[in-house]
């Protein structure tokens, strides 16, 4: 039977970086059943045992306040893991222990891993760890999880309150009054078939927790008992009290077991942190210091990933099509096959896969950033004017997320609490520029601003920012009216970046585009191949095929855009399948046109400098991917905002791309 470890802990404590430490290249990711919320899970080996390690959504506390909240309760009290290792940063450990409180309250068998304490070294904080175990009656470990220290310790002592006995769990007095009532709502949930403890259920409806209450509430008055519900609504009336009571007993708790043990500098220790973030988090300079970081990543992406690495790509990809082909000759392979692999395959399929260079470098300078600690302050200075627009610092962080891929941006709005950032969050996510729409940018800048490619990307991504912040404006005071919510962020110190957690994340975007590339963009190429060679009789890839008149029939949508061409519009139609199927479509009808055009050649001889730029505003803009539309059905929990999300990015990004066009058509651009 396998033994699971659940991994547990604040945002920024390490818990990430414990979980990669346990399990290497050994884990893979999902979602949990029924939810948006990721799911990590990998294994690692301990003497002759393997077990199986989950890493819960990073969370303050157990409430019911977000998604990631609910599954990670959930997970412990009904996903039967056999214990619980609490990631603590050594650096903030009062407020790390409310949340080791919550886990001692629901039974969970726990190990604290008291990680950073390097860090917390270095700040002249020492912690007595034995002493802390003592007072909390649980093993606490030391560790370094970004330097692997402790991490033998911390499994010995897993292994070892796996095969111990229950002790029971902590029971907190929250004073004379709370604890009569939690005793008697006990009672009375005994006679409830429910998944939870009596006491811990008791103490959380006591704190006004509504997703309990409707659990409960289902499965008394399902076995024909108010009891709970007349208890319930002589409560109400000091529910808030009862709330903060015992917040401030989980508290004191805390303060009790620290005292003495954690030791703290007189005067705090400047560190390095503190001296760089008075720079780089400046209530002037901030933003302006965070852009030019931004667009030198651009730049160096193209120096790096275009100019050394992509020609070896774009030849390696040429040569692989030449083998194809001759290898489909030397067997006698049809002549229909052949023109498939040539120009669906090589043309179609590889003209994305020439791109992969970039997005590599991209995504690892990103990867630096993150793991550095500084896109955490990207939320912080940008806050104020997130809140000029009606949101707060942290819906950034989604927006963040979305230049990677506007799937996990869309989820990762459910760490706002306030329902209205959280949608306004969600629609305008899909106008980040994420890793599929960087292909179509580049064929582009290839063909008309190959000198100035760090320039032009940079601007297309603040283009869209800038548009997003717009319509986050207007839907503020239409759509979604009411106080923005209150932004509180732990920034996590500046780290040395880990090389093994920056090819981590590299790879974890990479693999997601090499995945779709021959998945989702290969069925989409070969259905519009059969398209573009039929019917048997007209010229292929013409304008006559099916294909051709599909286009033709779309196309007059742009013409006032300047790319009123059956091609473009094809290739605009199936990015709403997955934004790179655009170059890939553009690939084919032009490689399929003429025999050895190379796509960039082809974009040059069909559209203008001015025109180029036209497109690229429409496909920054216009209608989410599938997937998103999918996720933005899932997340909000109706189809309406999914269609609406679709219809509203379209407009808006066809207006945009008309204005471009017929303004630079005035001023003389050509």
């Amino acid at each position: 039977m396998p033994i699971t470890i659940a991994l547990m802990g604040n945002p920024n404590s390490g818990k990430t970086t414990l979980f990669n430490a346990l399990t290497g290249a050994n884990q893979h990711v999902g979602n949990w059943p029924g939810v948006t919320v990721e799911r990590k899970e990998g294994q690692t080996r301990h003497g002759n045992q393997v077990y199986t390690v989950v890493d819960l959504p990073g969370t303050y506390s157990l409430g019911a306040f977000s998604e990631d909240e609910v599954v990670a309760r959930e997970f412990i009290l009904t996903g039967n893991p056999d214990v619980v290792i609490n990631v603590v940063d050594a650096t903030n450990i009062e407020r790390n222990l409310y949340l080791t409180t919550q886990l001692l309250e629901m039974g969970a068998k726990v190990v604290v891993a008291l990680n950073m304490v390097d860090e917390a070294e270095a700040r002249q904080i020492s912690v007595d760890e034995k002493a802390l175990s003592r007072r909390l009656g649980i093993p606490v470990i030391p560790t370094v999880a970004s330097k692997r220290k402790g991490i033998d310790e911390l499994m010995e002592a897993a292994t070892a309150t796996i095969r111990a006995p229950l002790n029971g769990h902590v029971r907190l007095s929250y004073g004379e009054s709370i604890d009569g009532k939690i005793a008697e709502l006990e009672d009375l949930l005994k006679n409830g078939d429910l998944a939870y403890p009596p006491g811990w259920l008791a103490l959380k409806l006591l704190e006004g927790d509504e997703y309990l209450r409707k659990v409960v509430d289902v499965s008394l008055k399902l076995q024909g008992s108010d009891e709970f519900t007349r208890f319930w609504d002589e409560m109400a009336v000091q529910a808030e009290d009862f709330q903060l009571e015992i917040v401030d007993s989980r508290y004191k708790f805390v303060g009790d077991v620290t005292k003495d043990v954690v030791r703290r500098p007189e005067v705090a220790v400047q560190t390095t942190t503190d001296k760089v973030d008075r720079v780089l988090t400046h209530k002037y300079w901030g933003m302006p210091i965070f852009a030019v970081i931004m667009f030198i990543v651009f730049q160096l992406t193209f120096a790096i990933g275009q100019d050394l690495l992509g020609r070896w790509m774009a030849t390696g990809v040429e040569y692989a099509g030449g083998l194809l082909e001759s290898l489909l000759v030397t067997v006698n392979a049809p002549q229909w096959l052949i023109d498939f692999a040539e120009n669906g395959v090589v043309g179609g399929v590889g003209a994305v896969i020439e791109f992969v260079p970039l997005i590599v470098i991209l995504y690892m300078l990103m990867g630096f950033l993150e793991d550095s600690g500084y896109m955490a302050r990207a939320a912080y200075v940008m806050d104020n004017t997130m809140r000029a627009v009606g949101l707060q610092g942290k819906t950034f962080i989604s927006m963040i997320v979305g230049f990677g891929c506007n799937v996990p941006g869309v989820m990762a709005t459910r760490t706002l609490e306030s329902k209205k950032d959280r949608m306004i969050a969600i629609l305008i996510n899909p106008f980040m520029s994420c890793g599929a729409k960087i292909p179509i940018y580049l064929v582009f800048i290839a063909a008309f601003f190959p000198s100035y490619g760090g320039l032009v990307l940079f601007s297309v991504y603040a283009l869209g920012i800038l548009v997003a912040f717009l319509m986050g404006k207007i839907f503020s005071k239409t759509l979604f009216k009411g106080e923005t919510s209150h932004f509180i962020m732990e920034l996590p110190p500046y780290r040395k970046p880990t090389l093994g957690n920056v090819l981590r994340n590299m790879w974890d975007n990479v693999s997601g585009f090499l995945t779709r590339a021959g998945t989702t963009i290969f069925a989409v190429v070969s259905l519009l191949w059969v398209l573009a060679v039929l019917p048997v009789g007209v010229e292929p890839y013409g304008a006559e095929s099916i294909l051709g008149r599909i286009g033709l029939l779309i196309a007059p949508i742009f013409e006032p855009a300047g790319f009123g061409n059956w091609q473009a519009a094809v290739g605009l139609f199936s990015g709403i399948a997955a934004k790179e199927a655009v170059v890939a479509i553009l690939g084919m009808v032009y490689a399929g046109v003429e025999e050895g055009m190379e796509l960039v050649m082809a974009i040059r001889e069909v559209f203008t400098p001015l025109t180029a730029i036209s497109f690229m505003v429409m496909t920054l803009l216009y209608t989410p991917c599938a997937a998103t539309l999918g996720t933005i059905k899932k997340e909000t929990g109706s189809a309406k905002w999914a269609l609406f999300s679709a219809t509203y990015t379209f407009a808006i990004a066809w207006v945009l791309a008309v204005l471009v066009f017929q303004v630079g058509r005035l001023l003389g651009f050509s």
